[in-house]
């Protein structure tokens, strides 16, 4: 759900639309339902990780779409206090909802094999053993708890040799550690296309290339592209016929778009269309 905007420009459509808004924090859910209570009963939402849309779907009938507005979202990363962003100084705390490890409890206790593994797997940092290492001497001197002591310590191993802010990667890979979230997208993925409608639309908007690459995957398997290696007498990837891609290319902001919101400029929308029971 995030603060809403999605779902007030689909309320917007007219009086037959219903919605129904899942989000695992509960200030982004509060912040929502002030939002669109000029809709009035025409929606409802949930405190709900998005992976567990089945669950949330459950005697509530199928949707004729589903749209899934992955990552962090405006309202948590200009909140200081949440963590999330190296631009502003907080507490390392990076939580979607309020359960779980916070971000400093991993760098201040995962072990250099561990943050390497997360930061080269969920951030794409080539600099990750390095970065690593640099986090686990500094922490024997003093423990890493700000959002600014971690960014400093990242900058001062990576240098300024990137266009873009060196602590940008570690950042969005302890994110994902914290929440989890491409597993929830794992989760969510194979369980959307069985919750919609026959007929029904599918919307993905990501905002890196792991979100978008594990999508594309999806749902190209099903829409029945198989993706073993010719070798294989059988199809063992899990390819099915059960959606017609809308998107072959993933639509973009335009350059109007990113000008007035410049966080847009990474996402990334991909749509299907269910045509069989699955």
């Amino acid at each position: 759900m995030g603060a809403g905007g999605h779902a007030e420009a689909l309320l917007e459509h007219g009086p037959s639309i219903r919605l129904l808004g899942l989000d695992r924090d509960p200030e982004a859910v509060e912040l929502a339902r002030a939002r669109l209570a000029r809709f009035g009963d025409r929606f409802e939402l949930l405190q709900s990780n998005f992976g567990d849309i089945a669950d949330a779907l459950e005697g509530r009938g199928r949707p004729d779409a589903i749209l899934a507005d992955l990552g962090v979202s405006s309202m948590q990363i200009d909140r200081a206090e949440r963590g999330f962003s190296f631009r502003r100084d907080g507490p390392l705390d990076m939580r979607m909802g309020r359960e779980g490890r916070t971000a400093a409890d991993i760098v201040s206790t995962a072990s250099v094999e561990e943050l390497t593994r997360v930061f080269r797997e969920y951030g794409e940092e080539w600099m990750a053993v390095k970065i690593a290492r640099g986090i686990v001497s500094e922490r024997t001197a003093a423990p890493i708890t700000s959002t600014r002591q971690l960014a400093r310590i990242v900058a001062n191993v990576k240098g300024s040799r990137e266009k873009i802010d060196p602590a940008t990667k570690v950042f969005q890979a302890l994110r994902i550690e914290v929440n989890q979230e491409l597993v929830a997208l794992s989760r969510f993925l194979a369980a959307a296309v069985g919750q919609l409608n026959a007929r029904g639309r599918l919307a993905i908007l990501s905002y890196h290339s792991l979100e978008d690459r594990m999508v594309k995957e999806a749902l190209k398997r099903d829409s029945g592209v198989c993706a073993c290696p010719t070798r294989l007498p059988t199809c063992v990837c899990g390819a099915r016929t059960a959606l017609r891609l809308l998107t072959r290319k993933p639509v973009v902001p335009s350059e109007a778009e990113t000008r007035e919101n410049p966080r847009s400029r990474s996402a990334r929308m991909r749509v299907a269309e269910k045509i069989a029971e699955v």
